[in-house]
């Protein structure tokens, strides 16, 4: 395992007395002030608003693991639907959904209703570009009576419940729709957004009006730090209570109990421009898998959390191992003879720059001739998904957008997929999301998903590379921070200090 050298230990403490002031609280944050009525959270967070916030896109994610935002549904420890602004639903036919509304409000005053929550899910499937949760899915939502919103899809859709808990199906108040979707103070969870400071910091106050109890911290301050050392350093020094995404190389650094590894469905993955460019020859796509060492990546970049890359799913997927094929119909492996190609990652997830050094080296080795690229992730994303760039390395949830292994693939592996980094678009890959999408039972849907996945890896579009272990910083008078593997949550109503 690879230790930390003593400059970048320096480093870290040369950091600390930088953030002092940039985690000072500003009046409203001054646990003093309302120690009585529960403290206020300290939070970093590695990723700043991509979007403008829009639930449409990478923000949602931070809008639900601050407890903004809620869906009808959410998804339990095991992966399976639950109730949230639904208390209930039945399926009526293999089209069709009833969900009934449980008693809730939105923090602008006015109510959840029939008619707000069709009019938030119609505004979603209007949005441009699709969220991924509904990538190759056509839906329509109408108020049914004083408490019923019935949802009808083109297709049969039998996953549409976990589609529903993803958020980016975050369920928004009529103020909030405009020339843009603003979830400030239209949202319906424990904390409300009150102040966001572009892409540094933001100020949420505790909601006393949620449905599901009264938080017992008063508010959240949250400060946006891409860099990692600085993050670990804020919570190693006491000026947050949360960190999230703490470098592997800086875990050392951290007393064991504050450092929380949590096994995730989160895989890093090289992606292949299939579209344009050096590899959207198949045989060097095939060179570059070849050439990728994953284990040299799990055990030296990770430092042991991580494991090395199977397949879309790992580990934290338990179904997924004894339903994995091998996949089929690969090209045969041709000699790039200097191909240049431009590989390109993000800092925010401080592994991925190293990651990407080593894949530049494990390419050149085979013969590429490699220019690495690396941006903020908001100052990337754009040009990836416009297939700028020849190959991409990125971490993704597989579980995130909706809990449905099926979703995954059709948002990132086929032709209409709104977030197809690879742009992927292969007749026999669509056609096997198509049939696992139409399956209902839970097992053989399964199944279907890791056929899909065969095929997928077939092309060599993906090379798996590993499946994260993240670690999160949590205070020592910290307690009920929700580590999930879907790391949808951070913050909930129990968090407190």
């Amino acid at each position: 395992m690879t230790r930390m050298t003593r400059p970048r230990f320096l480093l870290a403490l040369l950091l600390a007395p930088v953030l002092t002031g940039c985690f000072a609280s500003d009046g409203t944050g001054d646990s003093s002030d309302d120690a009585g009525d529960g403290s206020r959270l300290r939070v970093a967070l590695a990723f700043p608003p991509a979007e403008n916030l829009s639930p449409y896109g990478a923000d949602a994610t931070l809008l639900s693991r601050l407890g903004v935002t809620e869906g009808l549904t959410a998804l339990d420890a095991n992966g399976a639907a639950a109730p949230a602004l639904a208390a209930s639903w039945t399926r009526e036919n293999d089209r069709t959904w009833l969900f009934t509304l449980r008693e809730a409000t939105f923090q602008d005053g006015t109510d959840v209703t029939p008619a707000t929550v069709a009019a938030a899910l119609s505004h979603a499937t209007d949005a441009e570009p699709a969220p991924a949760a509904l990538s190759g899915v056509t839906l329509t939502a109408k108020a049914e009576g004083a408490t019923g919103v019935r949802v009808t899809t083109k297709d049969p859709d039998p996953a549409l419940p976990l589609r529903l808990s993803s958020p980016s199906l975050a369920i928004l108040s009529a103020k909030a729709y405009g020339t843009r979707v603003d979830p400030v103070g239209h949202a319906t969870g424990p904390f409300e957004l009150t102040k966001v400071m572009g892409a540094t910091a933001a100020t949420l106050d505790r909601y006393d009006d949620y449905w599901g109890g009264r938080a017992q911290a008063s508010g959240i301050d949250v400060k946006f730090v891409a860099d990692g050392t600085a993050r670990t350093s804020a919570l190693r020094t006491d000026q947050v209570d949360l960190a999230e995404a703490i470098p592997v190389a800086q875990a050392a650094t951290l007393d064991k109990g504050l450092r929380k590894a949590t096994a995730t469905t989160r895989t890093t993955s090289l992606l292949l421009n299939t579209e344009s460019g050096a590899f959207e020859d198949a045989g060097l796509r095939a060179a570059a898998r070849r050439a990728v060492d994953t284990s040299a990546l799990a055990e030296g970049v990770y430092e042991g959390y991580a494991d090395a890359g199977a397949g879309i799913y790992g580990p934290a997927v338990t179904w997924a191992e004894g339903k994995r094929t091998e996949p089929a119909g690969r090209a045969k492996a041709t000699d790039p003879e200097g191909a240049k190609i431009t590989l390109a990652t993000y800092d925010n997830r401080p592994e991925l720059p190293e990651v990407a050094q080593v894949l530049k080296q494990q390419l050149e080795k085979a013969g590429f001739e490699v220019e690495l690229e690396v941006r903020e992730y908001s100052r990337l994303e754009s040009d990836a998904l416009q297939g700028r760039f020849d190959a991409f390395v990125g971490a993704r949830n597989s579980l995130l957008d909706t809990g449905d292994p099926v979703s995954v693939l059709a948002s990132d592996f086929t032709c209409d997929g709104s977030y197809n980094l690879a742009l992927l678009c292969d007749k026999d890959v669509d056609k096997a999301v198509k049939k696992a999408e139409g399956i209902a039972d839970t097992e053989k849907r399964q199944g279907a998903a890791m056929a899909a996945e065969a095929k997928i890896l077939g092309t060599d579009a993906v090379v798996p590379l590993v499946h994260q272990r993240v670690i999160t910083g949590v205070g020592p008078d910290v307690a009920g921070a929700l580590l999930d593997p879907y790391e949808r949550t951070l913050v909930g109503i129990g968090t407190r200090r």
